[in-house]
C-alpha cells in the first residue's frame, strides 16, 4: 500500500498531472460559483475533454473539479445569499448575515479554511477505509456482484429527495433505457431500432443531455435575479486567533461529512445540513445561528467538502456511486476502459492512488486559489444567462459528437436534454436514471452468470452470507424511506430558520 501511494504521489507531481489539477480546480471554482450549475454539471461537461487523455490525468482533473465546485457554491451563498450548489444552502444561513454585518471577508476565510481542513481529513479517512473495503469485495462472485448492483439500485429511495416515489419513477425510466441493446446472454437485440443502439444507450451523451442541456434550457428561462454583490476585503490577512472557537466545529463537521458521504445517495447536501444541525444543537447559544454565527459556516463547509472523499470510497472500492457526481465519474472511468470496483486496486492501482495523492496535494492549492481569488469568482454572476446557456450547449454537442465521431450521440444528447428538462419541471430527480444506466448492466450480467452456474436455481442467492447481507440492506434501504415518508411529519423548529 505504501509503495503504491508513493507511486501515486510521483504520478501527481508530473507537470501534466499538476496542470490538470490546477485546471480542474479553477474550472471547479467557476462552476460552483454559478448558481444552478454545481459539480455534477461541471464534471459532465469536462468528461468529453478527457477522450484520448491518459486516465490518471483525466481522473485527477475531474476529481479536483468535483472538490473545488463543492466549495465554490459557498462564495455566492455568502456574498449574494444565492448558494451556487445545493450543499451550500446551510452556508448562506449564517454566511450572508455575516456579509451584511461587514464580515464578508471573515466568512469567506472561514468557508475556505473549513473546506480545506474537511477535504484533507476526509482524504486520509478515504485512504484508510477504501482499501480494506476493496479487499473485502475481492471475495465477490456473480451473486455478490448482482446483490451489490441491486443494493445500489435500491438507493433510489434516498436519491428521490422529498418523494421516494418520484425516485422510483425515475429509476423505472432509467431501467427502460438501460435494457436497450444486445441481450448479454444470447445476443438478441432488445428495443434497438437502429444498429447504433446495439451497444446500448451511450452513457456520456446521455449524461450531457440530462445535466448540461437541461440546465441550459432552464438558463434560457431567465429565472435568476441576483442581489448586488457585497464588497469583499481582508480575505487573506485575517488573524488566526479568530479560529479559537471553531476547531471543534470543523473537526466534527469533517467526520460527519465523510460518514454521510460514504452512504450512497446521501451526498454533500445532507452532510452539510446534519453538520449544521448538530453544531447548533451542541451550541450554548443556538439562537445566534441564522444571525451570522461563524460556526454555522464552518460546520456546513467542512462537512460538504468532506463528503466528496466519502462519496469516492464506495465508487473506488465497490463500483457504486456515492453521489450523482460520482455516478458521472464512473462513466468517465468506463470511457477509459477501466472498471471501478474491487479489482481496480489490482488491475489499475495507479488510478485510486493518484486520486488519493491528488486529494492531499490539491487541498493546499484549493485553499490558496480560493483565498486569492474570492473576489474574482463572484464576478461570474455577471455573465448573461443566455451566453452561458449557449456555451454549455456548444460544449455538450461537441463533446457528444467527439465521443463516436458521428451525429447519433448528438441526437441522444438532445433527446435526453429535453427529457431531463421535462422531468425537472415536474420535480422528478435525474440521479436515479444515471444510477440505472450505470448499475443495471452489472446486476443483470452477474444475475445471468449466477443462474448459469446454479443451473437456474435461484437459491444460489441465499447460499452466500455476503449476498444475503447485501440483499437485506437493499430491501431496507428501499423500504425505510418509503415508510418514513408515509408518517406525518411534525412541525419543526427548523422551519423558522432563514
Amino acid at each position: 500500500m505504501f509503495a503504491d501511494l508513493m507511486n501515486g504521489f510521483a504520478l501527481v507531481l508530473h507537470p501534466y498531472v499538476l496542470l490538470a489539477l490546477m485546471g480542474g480546480t479553477l474550472v471547479g471554482y467557476l462552476i460552483g460559483a454559478m448558481p444552478g450549475l454545481g459539480p455534477s454539471l461541471g464534471v459532465a461537461l469536462l468528461v468529453p475533454f478527457t477522450y484520448g487523455i491518459d486516465p490518471v490525468i483525466a481522473m485527477v482533473a475531474l476529481v479536483s473539479l468535483y472538490m473545488a465546485a463543492e466549495y465554490g457554491g459557498a462564495i455566492t451563498a455568502i456574498l449574494l445569499n444565492t448558494p451556487g450548489t445545493a450543499a451550500a444552502v446551510a452556508t448562506a444561513w449564517d454566511g450572508y448575515p455575516m456579509a451584511k454585518k461587514g464580515e464578508a471577508g471573515f466568512a469567506l476565510h472561514i468557508s475556505i479554511i473549513s473546506s480545506g481542513i474537511g477535504a484533507l481529513i476526509s482524504a486520509f479517512l478515504l485512504i484508510a477505509t477504501a482499501i480494506p473495503l476493496s479487499e473485502l469485495a475481492l471475495q465477490f462472485g456473480p451473486t455478490e456482484y448482482c446483490a451489490l448492483g441491486v443494493f445500489g439500485l435500491s438507493l433510489v429511495s434516498s436519491l428521490g429527495g422529498v418523494s421516494p416515489l418520484r425516485g422510483l419513477l425515475a429509476l423505472c425510466i432509467g431501467v427502460a433505457f438501460a435494457v436497450i441493446g444486445m441481450d448479454p446472454e444470447n445476443g438478441t437485440p432488445r428495443f434497438a431500432f437502429t444498429p447504433e443502439l446495439f451497444d446500448g444507450i451511450p452513457l456520456v451523451p446521455a449524461l450531457l443531455g440530462l445535466y448540461a442541456i437541461s440546465e441550459a434550457l432552464f438558463m434560457l428561462e431567465g429565472q435568476d435575479a441576483n442581489a448586488p454583490a457585497i464588497k469583499v476585503s481582508k480575505v487573506w490577512s485575517l488573524p488566526w486567533s479568530r479560529y479559537r472557537n471553531l476547531w471543534i466545529t470543523i473537526l466534527r463537521g469533517s467526520g460527519i461529512g465523510y460518514i454521510i458521504g460514504v452512504i450512497p445517495g446521501a451526498g454533500a447536501s445532507i452532510a452539510s445540513l446534519i453538520s449544521y444541525n448538530e453544531t447548533k444543537r451542541a451550541s450554548h447559544d443556538p439562537a445566534s445561528f441564522g444571525e451570522g454565527n461563524p460556526k454555522g459556516v464552518a460546520a456546513s463547509e467542512s462537512a460538504n467538502n468532506a463528503a466528496v472523499s466519502g462519496a469516492m470510497a464506495p465508487l473506488l472500492a465497490l463500483g457504486i456511486p456515492g453521489s450523482a457526481t460520482a455516478a458521472i465519474l464512473i462513466g468517465a472511468l468506463m470511457i477509459q476502459g477501466i472498471q471501478p470496483g474491487p479489482l481496480l486496486f489490482v488491475r489499475n492501482p495507479e488510478i485510486p492512488y493518484s486520486i488519493f495523492a491528488s486529494l492531499i496535494i490539491g487541498v493546499p492549492l484549493m485553499v490558496i486559489v480560493g483565498l486569492f481569488g474570492a473576489r474574482l469568482w463572484v464576478r461570474v454572476i455577471d455573465i448573461p444567462a443566455s451566453l452561458l446557456a449557449a456555451v454549455v450547449t456548444a460544449i455538450s454537442i461537441v463533446g457528444a459528437y467527439a465521443s463516436e465521431n458521428s451525429m447519433f450521440p448528438v441526437y441522444v444528447t438532445l433527446f435526453f436534454g429535453f427529457l431531463g428538462y421535462v422531468l425537472r419541471k415536474v420535480n422528478i430527480p435525474l440521479a436515479p436514471i444515471v444510477l440505472a444506466l450505470v448499475l443495471l448492466p452489472m446486476a443483470e450480467t452477474n444475475y445471468r452468470q449466477a443462474l448459469v452456474v446454479a443451473e437456474g436455481n435461484h437459491m444460489i442467492f441465499l447460499q452466500q452470507p455476503i449476498t444475503v447481507v447485501l440483499l437485506v440492506l437493499a430491501l431496507l434501504s428501499f423500504l425505510v424511506p418509503l415508510i418514513r415518508n408515509r408518517r406525518p411529519i411534525p412541525a419543526s423548529k427548523a422551519d423558522s430558520k432563514k
